[in-house]
């Protein structure tokens, strides 16, 4: 049996859902890769309907696109994807740290802190992998943070997309710490409970990421 992190034992088509979600996120299922219901659910000891049902969920969710008389296939990321991914983080995690700012507790800023302080550290080494998680981990805890469950769900979900397009960026070119973005500007002025400023500290980041991914394409 698989159990959620409260306890609940997950249904079959939950299973499904994260399993496949996981292996699109890191790359074991690449963009273009076409997903077979028959042989997915043996790969997972599942039957094909948990996983039909994960494919639909998948695919409402931008992850698969279904194809008429060829089924689900791993979407593909392009440039045109990338600017959409980039212009919805920056409406959501600027709206997202300017509420922060003003609700955010002693705990949760120290807790922020030592997250970035750990994505800082992972910039210094040479494991992009390491750097993605842990650059990840802030994100989603600063979403985390508004504790407004509707937003977090957007944004769970814009994040998995933003960690899926790291992985590809980064699949063939080497870790350097000068294209790997630091949080530092953004957790001072979130410790100021300076609202403004911690918007323009994570438009100021995004720009930068944006500007290094057109540079790739």
């Amino acid at each position: 049996m698989t159990f959620a992190a409260d306890g609940v034992e997950l249904r079959a088509s939950e299973i499904a859902y994260n399993e496949l979600l996981e292996r699109i996120v890191d790359l074991r299922l690449p963009p273009g890769s076409v997903i077979n219901e028959k042989a997915m659910g043996m790969s997972l000891g599942l039957g094909r309907m948990p996983v039909r049902e994960a494919i639909a969920r998948l695919a409402t969710g931008r992850f698969l696109t279904v194809l008429p008389r060829r089924g689900a296939v791993v979407s593909p990321i392009g440039l045109a994807d990338v600017l959409d991914m980039f212009e919805a983080r920056e409406a959501i995690e600027c709206g997202v740290v300017y509420i922060v700012a003003e609700r955010a507790t002693t705990e949760e800023l120290a807790t922020l802190r030592d997250l970035v302080a750990r994505a800082d550290s992972a910039r210094t080494g040479t494991d992009h992998e390491i750097y993605l998680r842990t650059d990840h981990a802030v994100h989603a805890y600063l979403v985390h943070m508004v504790h407004n469950g509707l937003l977090q769900d957007a944004a769970d979900r814009l994040l998995l997309h933003n960690l899926r397009f790291w992985h590809l960026y980064w699949s063939n070119r080497p870790a350097q710490p000068s294209t790997m973005m630091s949080h530092t500007h953004l957790v001072e002025a979130l410790e100021a409970h300076d609202a403004e400023g911690a918007a323009r500290a994570m438009r100021s980041h995004l720009v930068a990421s944006r500007a290094l991914v057109q540079e790739a394409f």
